[in-house]
């Protein structure tokens, strides 16, 4: 079967939750592959005519926002045992040095690191539980969540979808030489947004310091 044909026999419907769940279950604090799952599926959706690509970033906004706000309140509950019970089960990913570097992000930087946590893959599986964890208070860290969700996967379904549409032509003459085509440019525009996001969080004015990260409410 050609790899088009293939793609259109996928329900809508499956790619919508399967967005949706995966980024959810990955801003709790569970690291899975989120932003390639969201890239993938805009593609798809660029090429499948069934796929919304509004109603596409509108489940991963939803999946980014809810994840992260049920991980905010898992970590407040669980506090620093938490840290060291995911130390545990996912050493790779919550390492005492992973959890330091995120620590110290986020009592220098406060909400903003929610906010621009979003777009790097190691903050953005932090972002909910350690905000929690050092007792952020919530009004804050909603504000962060909410637009930075908005931003990182209305913005991401947006871009990866218009270079679908772009590479349509190569996806129809060559399948899947297209398909590896569009992925990698899809990838290589989400490293440039990521790379501005970095810049941005570093290069913010010594003289406006964001609020740190409060020790109760």
């Amino acid at each position: 079967m050609h790899v088009q044909e293939w793609l259109e026999t996928i329900p809508a419907v499956a790619i919508y939750a399967l967005v949706g769940v995966v980024i959810g279950l990955e801003s709790l604090g569970i690291p899975l592959p989120g932003e390639i799952v969201l890239v993938s599926s805009a593609l798809l959706a660029s090429q499948h005519g069934d796929i919304n690509p509004y109603v596409l970033g509108a489940c991963a906004t939803a999946g980014a926002i809810i994840g992260d706000s049920i991980g905010y309140g898992i970590g407040r509950r669980g506090g620093r045992p938490l840290l060291a019970w995911l130390g545990k089960k996912f050493p790779k990913h919550f390492s005492e040095a992973n959890i330091a570097l995120a620590e110290r992000s986020f009592q220098k930087w406060g909400m903003w690191a929610v906010f621009f946590g979003r777009f790097i893959a190691l903050l953005r599986i932090f972002a909910g539980p350690l905000a929690g964890v050092l007792h952020m208070p919530y009004w804050k860290f909603l504000i962060a969540n909410v637009f930075g969700g908005i931003l990182w996967a209305g913005g991401t379904t947006a871009v990866i979808y218009s270079v679908g549409i772009v590479a349509e032509a190569w996806l129809k003459r060559f399948s899947w030489l297209g398909l590896v085509l569009a992925v990698l440019i899809g990838v290589a525009s989400m490293l440039i947004i990521k790379n501005r996001a970095k810049k941005a969080a570093a290069e913010r004015p010594a003289t406006a310091e964001p609020d740190p990260v409060a020790v109760g409410d």
